[in-house]
């Protein structure tokens, strides 16, 4: 980003803070590893003190930093944006920028496919104009404001992603993003030992459409059995409502999906008319991501095939069910790299991608879904026949997992470890040519030291997206 994104009055003026120096800022950063020349530095507070960074930031080439105190080791005249709180400077700053831009904002929620389903529609409407999308998965108290406080001001649409842990989460997130479509992608079992129920979960989820700019439009999934309250929640403040899902009642409706082992076909109905969609991806799961997408568009009142044309081109990124084809004495392995997240349904999701592969072997391996309370054993141990279906081998780590491990017909168990750190080693040496291996596990599980410890097998040393 070169052109100037904020400048010194602007920044005064958004946050009420003072700022001594002129500045052009180009950016938003929070991270001084991934910091480039031109961007505000925001110090945050989480696991470390984003005020000790700050010396390093202007160091990069940071245009200012904002702070709430004076940071150790700057110089006098150093350009501080001084704020009396650097979390809340950042979503005064967010909400300006929501506020000045010109933007059509999706906000995208769910118990899964959240971050696919924003991904896609970075690829769908920046086919149909200058798009700005959430990175990775910034969806949260601090990650959606970053994400607006980083809206180009050419940006024609916008998609917002916003996550949640606990009840009361997604309000002001979505009151703060006043998206003009809310999505809403599932209601699952994600966070259920912190909600307690589904039912609660769908209640947070539908906290979206209280953000929603007056005459928006509520996607809703058609085959949650929640479907008649979230129906309910958008009626109630007046939105405009599209269903999508495998449900004949749906108004976008997967029809048909043919998968492959690299990409799929979806078939739909959209309003009574045919469309398909080729996904560069495999994965039901992603059809029905893609409905999403769709409803979103037509909601827009933007050309829906013209958006369905450029999925073709959405890969999935790194963690959420990325190909990456691992160069092996002998030949090479596919990786399934699913690391980042987990619940029930995304491990489903997961295996039936696996299951499309031609593999002499299929290998899982899989980490504990977290923050799913007491039910959580169970949930885990009744994944053992679909995993069992479809693995010839199974690696697991952490203890809600060993009850699927112990589950399993003892043909398809590989190992057990306490963490992935031990895991990971013992997966790489069990994966040989021919073979392919699903990785998946809650965040908080870690599974991408296991994904790591499989790219450091790649011989030529540049473990390539498989194309």
């Amino acid at each position: 980003m070169s052109a100037s994104l904020w400048t010194s009055a602007e920044l005064r003026a958004a946050t009420g803070g003072t700022l001594g120096a002129e500045v052009a800022v180009t950016g938003i950063s929070i991270d001084t590893r991934t910091i480039r020349p031109g961007d505000l530095f925001v110090a945050l507070r989480d696991a470390r003190d984003g005020h000790d960074f700050v010396a390093d930031a202007l160091a990069k080439g940071a245009a200012a930093a904002l702070v709430d105190r004076d940071p150790p080791g700057v110089a006098a005249d150093a350009p501080l944006l001084l704020v009396p709180e650097t979390l809340a400077g950042l979503q005064a700053l967010g909400r300006a920028a929501r506020d000045r831009s010109a933007a059509r904002v999706v906000g995208v929620t769910g118990s899964v496919g959240k971050t696919t389903t924003k991904e896609m529609l970075r690829v769908a409407l920046g086919a149909l104009g200058p798009t700005h999308a959430s990175v990775a998965s910034y969806n949260n108290h601090w990650g959606v404001p970053v994400t607006l406080a980083r809206t180009p001001h050419e940006a024609r649409f916008a998609a917002v992603e916003m996550g949640m842990n606990n009840r009361h989460e997604i309000e002001p997130l979505a009151r703060m993003a006043r998206p003009h479509v809310a999505v809403i992608t599932a209601i699952g079992t994600a966070h259920i030992g912190n909600l307690g129920s589904q039912a609660a979960i769908a209640e947070e989820k539908a906290d979206i459409l209280l953000g929603l700019e007056k005459g928006g439009a509520a996607v809703l999934p058609a085959d949650t059995p929640f479907l008649p309250r979230l129906i309910e929640r958008a009626e109630a403040v007046g939105a405009r409502i599209l269903t999508f899902g495998e449900s004949a009642r749906a108004d976008v409706q997967l029809t048909d999906y043919v998968a492959g082992p690299d990409r799929g076909t979806a078939r739909l109905l959209m309003d009574g008319l045919p469309l398909s969609v080729h996904l560069g991806a495999p994965g039901h799961h992603l059809a029905l991501n893609a409905c999403a997408v769709l409803a979103a568009v037509h909601a827009l009142g933007l050309d829906t095939v013209v958006a369905a044309e450029a999925l073709g081109a959405f890969g999935a990124p790194a963690g959420r069910g990325q190909q990456v084809r691992l160069a092996l004495p002998g030949g090479t392995a596919l990786l399934l790299d699913d690391s980042y997240n987990a619940s029930p349904a995304s491990i489903r999701a997961g295996l039936a991608v696996l299951v499309a592969q031609q593999a002499t072997r299929k290998l899982v391996v899989l980490g504990d879904m977290l923050e799913l309370g007491e039910g959580g054993p169970a949930m885990h141990a009744e994944l053992a026949p679909d995993v069992a279906a479809a693995a010839d081998l199974v690696y697991c780590c952490g203890p809600l997992m060993r009850g699927l491990f112990d589950a399993l017909p003892e043909a398809r168990r590989g190992a057990h470890a306490a963490d992935s750190a031990a895991l990971a080693p013992v997966v790489a040496a069990a994966l040989r040519a021919g073979d392919a291996v699903l990785v998946k596990g809650s965040l908080g599980s870690r599974m991408a030291a296991v994904v790591t410890a499989l790219k450091a097998l790649d011989k030529t040393g540049t473990a390539g997206v498989a194309t």
